[in-house]
């Protein structure tokens, strides 16, 4: 029989995770964990791909702070497949005076009661954009900058 996370589980996670508890994130993660986040790691230098427990909770207390500091982190829906975690969250962040709002999808699979690996897919194009504090040229689209351009 495969293992099967419980609900009760993951919201406990989520909770840790969205207070920025990383002692008690770290209770959840696995020692051989991979946590990968999408997006141009050259702008948000916490994007890319980290490889074991010390190397993810280095990038939640070291290198997000440098990029922003995350104030909510909220998930609006949560699909759970035996072993298999899929979430819909919205992140919260302030830059200086601004602030950073996006959407993203977490991709997770847990083992024993721990994560063992995560894919976290962000709305990158709107992040970036709210972190630089204007709109992206698009080359060749000559709706760029007039509020017509939609990135799919």
């Amino acid at each position: 029989m495969s293992y099967s996370v419980p609900r009760s589980l993951v919201e406990t996670f989520y909770k840790a995770y969205a207070a920025r508890d990383l002692a008690k994130v770290a209770d959840f993660l696995d020692d051989d964990v991979s946590w990968t986040i999408s997006g141009p790691v050259d702008l948000l230098r916490f994007c890319g791909t980290r490889h074991g427990k010390a190397a993810v909770l280095d990038m939640m207390e070291r290198v997000v702070p440098e990029v922003f500091h995350i104030f909510s982190f909220v998930h609006d829906a949560m699909l759970i497949d035996g072993d298999r975690v899929a979430t819909l969250n919205r992140l919260s962040a302030s830059l200086g005076e601004r602030v950073v709002s996006y959407r993203l999808a977490h991709c997770m699979r847990f083992r024993d009661g721990k994560v063992v690996e995560t894919l976290s897919l962000i709305d990158s194009f709107d992040a970036v954009e709210q972190v630089l504090g204007h709109p992206l040229a698009v080359p060749g689209c000559a709706a760029a900058g007039n509020g017509e351009l939609v990135a799919v």
